[in-house]
């Protein structure tokens, strides 16, 4: 029996997808938890469709994460932040800190997606990456400089 899947089924498939199983498998599992719908001309030509969509919805969603990137490689931040005797930070410059001077630089970037390869805990340049999306990676510039 033919059928197109509403879910990613472990074994199966993926959403969308359109697989042969027994007969069996898709009564009593596939149909009965809503996991996937009989397979019809009209439901196979949208299935198709969705895909198609979805995977220049994909390409257009990398591309623009590309040019961000490109604008975004190079840039350098700077942080003033309160610091002690000789250059010591009171606590530590965070990702969210990071985030937020990047979005005065008009980038909106989350966060969750820089990582620093060391805790910038004195005054001094570091280097940043800004993952955007896999293999989408920014590198920029971190400058720490004590508060006046």
């Amino acid at each position: 029996m033919k059928v197109i899947l509403k879910a990613d089924v472990k074994g199966s498939g993926k959403k969308g997808d359109v697989i042969e199983v027994s007969d069996g498998f898709a009564k009593n599992f596939l149909l009965k938890r809503g996991l996937a719908e009989l397979a019809t001309a009209g439901g196979i030509n949208e299935a198709e469709q969705r895909r198609t969509a979805d995977a220049f919805h994909k390409a257009e969603n990398l591309k623009a994460q590309q040019e961000l990137a490109a604008k975004l490689n190079g840039t350098i931040v700077t942080i003033a932040i309160r610091t002690g005797k000789n250059g010591k930070v009171f606590g530590s410059v965070t990702t969210e800190k990071i985030a937020s001077a990047l979005s005065e630089l008009g980038f909106e970037v989350d966060k969750k997606r820089i990582t620093t390869k060391e805790s910038l805990k004195n005054v001094g340049v570091y280097d940043a990456e800004v993952r955007l999306m896999e293999n989408v990676i920014s590198k920029i510039k971190v400058n720490v400089v004590p508060l006046e």
